[in-house]
C-alpha cells in the first residue's frame, strides 16, 4: 500500500515540482483528511521537509502542500522518549510543530532519512534528541536498508534471550 502511495505522491506532486521524494511517513494531524510528512531532494540539492493533505474527489486522488520547510532551517528533532515506545516528536524550526507519526517505526524511518540527508548535503549540526541513536545512525552494526525490520528483529533477539536466561536454572 505504501508504495502505492508513494508512486503516487511522486507522479502527482513530487515530479511535476523537480524534486525526487525520498521518504514519507503517514501523520495524525487531522481526523477528516491524511497528512503526510515526506523529505525531498530539489534539482538544486535542497533538502525539503514538506506536509502533504491527501484527499479524495470522487474517485481521483489529490495532493496539497499545506507547510513546507528547508532542512537548512531545521534545528532539532525531539523523539520526546527515547525509552518509550511513541509515535510522537517535535520538529523545532523558528516554531516548534509537535507531530504524531502513524506508529513509532515510522518516526525513527523519518529520523533516519532526514539524519541521512543531513549528512549527505548539509553536513550541519542537526540535533535528534530523545531517539535511541542505534537506530537512527548508519554505523551501527544494525544499519540496512530496511531497518525496521532489524529493529524488530533485535528485539526478537534480546526477548529470546531474556526468555533462556529466565528457563535457566540457577546454581546453588
Amino acid at each position: 500500500m505504501s508504495s502505492l502511495v508513494k508512486e503516487d505522491l511522486e507522479k502527482k506532486l513530487f515530479k511535476p515540482l523537480s524534486q525526487n521524494l525520498y521518504e514519507f511517513i503517514e501523520i495524525e494531524f487531522s481526523v477528516q483528511d491524511r497528512y503526510y510528512l515526506c523529505v525531498s531532494v530539489t534539482k538544486n540539492e535542497e533538502v525539503k521537509i514538506i506536509m502533504v493533505k491527501h484527499y479524495r474527489i470522487g474517485l481521483d486522488e489529490k495532493y496539497e502542500v499545506t507547510k513546507k520547510w528547508s532542512l537548512n532551517d531545521l534545528q532539532m528533532i525531539d523523539g520526546k522518549e527515547a525509552d518509550t515506545d511513541n509515535p510522537f516528536f517535535d520538529l523545532h524550526f523558528k516554531k516548534v510543530y509537535s507531530l504524531e507519526a502513524y506508529s513509532c517505526a515510522s518516526k525513527y524511518a523519518f529520523a533516519r532519512t532526514v539524519n541521512k540527508l543531513n549528512h549527505e548535503y548539509l553536513k550541519k549540526d542537526l540535533q535528534i534528541v530523545n531517539f535511541d541513536s542505534t537506530y537512527i545512525n548508519d554505523d551501527s552494526i544494525w544499519s540496512s536498508n530496511n531497518k525496521d525490520c532489524l529493529v524488530l528483529m533485535r528485539i526478537c533477539f534480546y526477548a529470546f534471550n531474556l526468555v533462556c536466561l529466565s528457563l535457566c536454572p540457577l546454581p546453588l
